[in-house]
């Protein structure tokens, strides 16, 4: 691999923790769960605000393109249009890879049961169902001419992404590279999902998602809505952080949502990450820690196995939710946004022996359903 250096310029998203970088920072350090009830299920989730899903409908009304679009290819539009406003695109020659857990599965959960009750579909069902949409949709919004390219590699799908935009960069076959995630996984049926592999959360206080508490003998995941995507680039914008180090592993496993104890995959993608960073240990660590039971516990372990001393570990997910296919990139936010606040992000539920005054470099873990694991550290400059 070239010694091509890859720059995190600028970081978008759209989440209940709000719809610009100001909102969000405001809403982390508020230290405030975002939940709401889920009526159809009477269970809570994190989802946008009226005034976000507002927004959402007026891109669906002003283009007649966009009127059958999924919420999922609709955040990432308008996470898109947010980023690249910001950024400023010096070339319309950008490739894009959006990765979604579920992807458009309220239009197609619609749709088949329109087809169920009716025996006809809607006639835009094929191309607004596609996985494939997502990332499409916002390259033709956007006017990018490089490759879209959109996957579900379930809850690490958009580090994998980040992985795709690092090779292209280094490659040297593009200097500029948008990647991230898109989930809109609040219907009936994704809930029904993961309360019949019995990970949803009973809980319907403040804190029903308990992510890193440790101490907790029942799983408490919680499902979120969120799009968010980082513009990389070979060439620095003012206030970019660096990308140091990419690690990533698949371990065998013993049944489709399983993971090892001591969670090898994720003891080899931070190993990776590490070595290729040049570093022995980071002020920080983002875990994936999705609030269930085994996942958090097996992610500890690895964390101590590979770092004889801890570094600060926290997450977001109690906060916002599991997001699936999301919930990489929105921990990469979270941790761009801690390197240039300078300003460790605490959780509620684990007392950290140490907080760092000065965040130079934060890992960043995200696991998924198939044991693969993906780490990435960024680091300011």
């Amino acid at each position: 691999m070239t010694n091509i250096p890859i720059y995190l310029n600028h970081i978008s998203s759209l989440s209940a923790l709000g719809s610009n970088p100001q909102e969000v920072w405001k809403s982390l350090t508020a230290q405030q769960p975002k939940f709401n009830c889920f009526k159809e299920k009477g269970v809570l989730v994190s989802s946008l605000s009226a005034s976000q899903y507002k927004a959402l409908d007026y891109i669906a009304d002003e283009d007649k393109r966009y009127s059958n679009l999924d919420r999922t290819a609709l955040m990432a539009i308008a996470v898109g249009r947010a980023l690249t406003k910001k950024n400023q695109l010096r070339t319309k020659k950008v490739g894009i890879n959006i990765g979604s857990s579920r992807g458009a599965t309220q239009t197609f959960e619609n749709a088949y049961k329109q087809y169920l009750q009716h025996g006809e579909l809607p006639f835009a069902t094929s191309p607004t169902t596609t996985l494939g949409n997502i990332a499409t949709n916002v390259a033709q919004d956007l006017g990018l001419e490089g490759p879209a390219i959109s996957h579900s590699i379930t809850c690490s799908s958009a580090l994998h992404a980040l992985l795709n935009g690092y090779a292209f960069l280094k490659s040297g076959l593009l200097n500029d590279f948008i990647v991230g995630g898109a989930e809109a996984p609040l219907t009936d049926f994704t809930i029904e999902q993961m309360q019949v592999l019995k990970l949803y959360s009973k809980r319907t206080g403040d804190f029903p998602c308990r992510s890193l508490d440790f101490k907790k003998s029942v799983n408490t995941l919680v499902l979120g809505e969120a799009a968010c995507l980082a513009y990389m680039g070979t060439t620095p914008s003012e206030g970019a952080v660096k990308i140091s180090g990419i690690g990533y592993a698949t371990e065998q496993i013993s049944h489709s949502i399983s993971l090892s104890a001591d969670a090898d995959c994720l003891q080899k993608s931070m190993v990776m990450a590490l070595q290729q960073a040049n570093l022995e240990t980071v002020d920080a660590v983002i875990m994936h820690a999705p609030g269930t039971v085994k996942g958090d516990l097996s992610e500890l372990d690895a964390v101590k196995s590979v770092f004889p001393q801890l570094p600060a570990l926290t997450t977001n997910k109690w906060q916002i939710g599991h997001t699936f296919g999301a919930s990489g990139a929105m921990s990469i936010e979270l941790a761009y946004l801690m390197l240039k606040h300078n300003t460790f992000i605490e959780n509620p539920f684990y007392k950290n022996a140490t907080i760092p005054t000065k965040i130079n470099s934060v890992l960043v873990n995200a696991v998924g359903f198939g044991g693969n694991a993906v780490s990435v550290i960024i680091s300011s400059e």
